[in-house]
């Protein structure tokens, strides 16, 4: 596959100017634009939330800073996103899209509604479920929404997790839904320690079904994101830099196709899989993993995958300035955009019940 690169340097207030390198197929911009979307990816590492979008035969990404951006939930009408202390929610004011310049060139532009303080739980995998945000509290090994008086409010927790407190168990990490409602979760150990997790973080990781409160699957390698699609269980066994399916007959699981990286976040449309790379950092958290004995060295960056034979399509390789990704979520939109906290255009926009006017 034939490559382009781009390299920006982003201006940063608090420290000194950030320079982001970049390396795509000649293609990924080609998919994006024929399918009519674009995607939304969060980076806790270097502090990004990154729109990604066809530009002609040019990859356009965005960068948007937000502090430690992670879990991430995303349709046409919204955005949730969960950061350091807070879930901030956006929504799609379309109105204002066709006022962005390049005039004629958005065709969405997510404006933050809401911002409510958790306080830091290392909130992971989030979704929408009936319009209500659901999402991984990691800190306290548990499943959670939200309300307006609380700081989060828990609704589920694994069984062999014995109470709530700040010293993350098992590592509870990854959300998915079936049939619009929270099922599957994903966690490094099935354990009820302080960080207990790490003594077997090699193969300790666990699928699990919240409705039942069964193991689905035990013996992964620091699994992340389960979802239903197409009437099948996906999961990324990150340790292993793999995607891979379980059957829920047979409990046979099949790698569908080993990545150059630490997968983690993924989204699907068609018959395509948008997948997110991480680089292994050389700690503790990371070391022995079958990924780090596999490849020396390790990509970061947006991988597009045909699930039905495995194959790679596409990529979004980010050489230098971004490092992690953690979520990855498509948009029904070419060229959208996402205002940061500090954007002027959120004093003088304005969104009103239609039976206002």
């Amino acid at each position: 596959m034939s490559t382009l690169s781009q390299s920006l340097v982003i201006l940063n207030l608090r420290s000194d100017p950030i320079v982001v390198h970049s390396v795509f197929t000649t293609n990924f911009p080609q998919v994006l634009q024929s399918l009519g979307i674009s995607l939304v990816v969060s980076s806790y590492q270097a502090g990004f939330l990154i729109v990604v979008g066809a530009d002609g035969d040019k990859l356009n990404t965005h960068f948007r800073r937000f502090d430690k951006p992670m879990g991430l939930a995303a349709d046409a009408e919204k955005i949730a996103l969960g950061s350091t202390y807070q879930i901030l929610e956006f929504r799609n004011l379309p109105d204002l899209a066709t006022k962005l310049k390049p005039l004629s060139k958005h065709d969405a532009c997510y404006l933050l509604r809401q911002a409510h303080i958790t306080g830091d739980i290392d909130i992971h995998e989030m979704a929408y479920a009936d319009d209500e945000i659901w999402f991984i509290n990691t800190r306290f090994s548990c499943l959670c929404t939200l309300d307006r008086v609380h700081s989060f409010v828990p609704q589920w927790r694994p069984p062999f997790i014995s109470g709530y407190d700040l010293t993350d168990r098992c590592h509870l990490n990854g959300l998915g839904l079936r049939d619009g409602k929270p099922r599957y979760v994903t966690a490094l150990g099935d354990t009820n320690t302080p960080n207990g997790w790490r003594a077997n973080k090699a193969r300790g990781g666990i699928l699990m079904d919240i409705t039942t409160n069964e193991f689905i699957y035990r013996g992964l390698s620091m699994p992340h994101s389960p979802r239903w699609y197409r009437d099948n269980l996906w999961l990324l066994e990150s340790g292993n830099g793999s995607i891979a399916t379980v059957d829920l007959r047979t409990g046979k699981l099949t790698t569908v196709a080993e990545l150059p990286g630490f997968t983690r976040g993924i989204d699907f449309y068609g018959d395509l899989a948008f997948i997110g790379l991480s680089q292994v950092r050389e700690t503790a958290v990371f070391s022995g993993i079958p990924l780090a004995q596999r490849l020396a060295d390790q990509i970061c960056g947006i991988w597009i995958i045909n699930i039905v034979t495995g194959e790679t399509l596409g990529f979004l390789r980010f050489m230098e300035g971004v490092q992690e990704i953690f979520s990855v979520a498509v948009l029904p939109y070419r060229f959208p955009e996402i205002l940061e906290l500090n954007d002027d255009r959120l004093t003088n926009s304005f969104f009103l019940p239609d039976a206002a006017f």
